[in-house]
């Protein structure tokens, strides 16, 4: 049968918008105001402890009280993000932290700032199982393991910025007025997402059809669930392998955003100026690592599999980020240990991505709750490591014990990474 001539031709599809990519844009300026808020207080500590009268195991209370409440309330905010949506979400996480950021310039003691930090933890947690229920329903699989890289990369940038930028804002003001600045720059944020962002991407008019076939396609476009299956997630044997991999790799990861500045002061010897540019390093690696972590996961799971892809850049990280850490210890000249720190944190760093990307996948619709699960036993351990700081300083003054720790804890983050199978999904 010969085609009809007069027959209209066939409609062509409208090429596809990308209005999930300026979802991604507005995700990493959200973690990049995350970070400078909550790097703030590591490089203002000297200044802190010295107006305010606190030891060293004070500090690291103070420290691990943001870390601890936040820890507690991630699964909370992973479950209200995957039931009410991350645009309600993150707009009430954000005014909370802004506020909170801002409430830490005006403490008079010890009780005090324990308890602004605490409510600061608590306002804050759920940023990342919020931006885990985004990227379940707007960004196709193959590209999550990137998309958390870049979230982590920017927050991890935005971490190394802060230091300097504080050094520089306390040389000319103090630190009190530096919390009331940086707790105003969450507010911009929080009105531009309310009025941008939906929950559901076939709500949004920036998004055509062939955009929401491409979500749908790629195994986006996750609907809300209904009750969460507690028994299967605390019996899914990945999810534990990963919340054990996440709170050992965490732990080293809050030395530091919190004590590395003072290390490097007191047990290195370098003045402020250098220590604000130093200690920023660290920061700098693990926005590499994550970056570069999340771009092999989807590499190589694409060509090799996702039990071998999600897992490899963590397995092979964290034992290398081990012997740098051991090594910086060790090691008698200053700048050789700064350096080592900064690449045990970028190579630590590589698992991190592809365990949000695993960790959202499993849990598909549950993807709040469960990414919650991991945070918080991360958070866990960032709680710890501030602690038993503070706690070998005063008791021994003792750098050395802390940051063993740190490796011992980079070689069972590499051991749970072998236990964990991208394939056993939640429910």
């Amino acid at each position: 049968m010969q085609p009809d001539p007069q027959a209209a031709p066939a409609a062509t599809p409208d090429p596809p918008t990308r209005a999930r990519h300026r979802l991604v844009g507005f995700t990493l300026a959200l973690v990049a105001v995350a970070y400078l808020d909550r790097v703030c207080i590591s490089t203002a500590a000297p200044a802190m402890k010295s107006d305010l009268s606190l030891g060293d195991s004070q500090m690291g209370i103070v420290f691990s009280a943001f870390t601890l409440a936040y820890a507690l309330f991630e699964v909370p905010s992973g479950w209200f993000a995957d039931r009410f949506g991350a645009r309600l979400t993150l707009t009430r996480i954000v005014v909370w932290w802004s506020a909170m950021t801002a409430a830490t310039g005006l403490v008079t003691g010890f009780a005090s700032l324990v308890c602004v930090r605490l409510l600061f933890g608590m306002g804050e947690a759920g940023t990342f199982p919020a931006t885990a229920r985004a990227y379940a329903r707007w960004l196709p699989e193959s590209e999550r393991g990137r998309s958390f890289g870049l979230a982590i990369m920017t927050g991890a940038l935005g971490g190394a910025a802060t230091q300097p930028l504080v050094v520089g804002l306390l040389s000319i003001t103090t630190w009190r007025v530096t919390f009331a600045v940086f707790g105003a720059v969450g507010l911009l944020w929080a009105a531009a997402w309310w009025r941008w962002f939906r929950d559901d991407p076939h709500q949004h008019p920036a998004v055509n059809d062939t955009e929401l076939r491409e979500i749908v396609a790629g195994g986006g476009g996750q609907r809300p669930h209904g009750p969460v299956p507690w028994p299967a997630l605390i019996a899914n044997r990945s999810l534990l392998a990963l919340c054990g991999m996440y709170g050992a790799g965490i732990y080293g990861w809050y030395f530091y955003l919190t004590w590395l500045p003072t290390y490097l002061l007191r047990a290195r010897g370098f003045d402020l100026r250098h220590t604000g540019w130093l200690a920023a390093l660290p920061l700098v690696a693990i926005a590499a690592g994550v970056f570069l972590g999340g771009w092999l996961s989807d590499r190589l799971a694409r060509r090799v599999g996702r039990r071998v892809g999600r897992r490899a850049p963590g397995v092979v990280g964290f034992p290398l980020a081990a012997l740098a850490v051991a090594a910086a210890v060790t090691t008698a000249d200053p700048l050789s240990s700064a350096l080592l720190l900064a690449a045990g944190a970028g190579l630590a760093a590589l698992g991190v991505a592809p365990a949000w990307a695993v960790s959202t996948e499993i849990g598909g619709a549950h993807a709040g709750v469960v990414t919650g699960a991991m945070n918080m036993f991360g958070n866990l351990g960032g709680a710890l490591s501030p602690l038993v700081v503070g706690f070998c300083l005063e008791r021994w003054g003792s750098w050395q014990a802390p940051l063993f720790s740190v490796a011992a804890l980079y070689g069972v983050a590499a051991v749970c990474w072998l236990l964990v199978d991208p394939d056993e999904r939640v429910a």
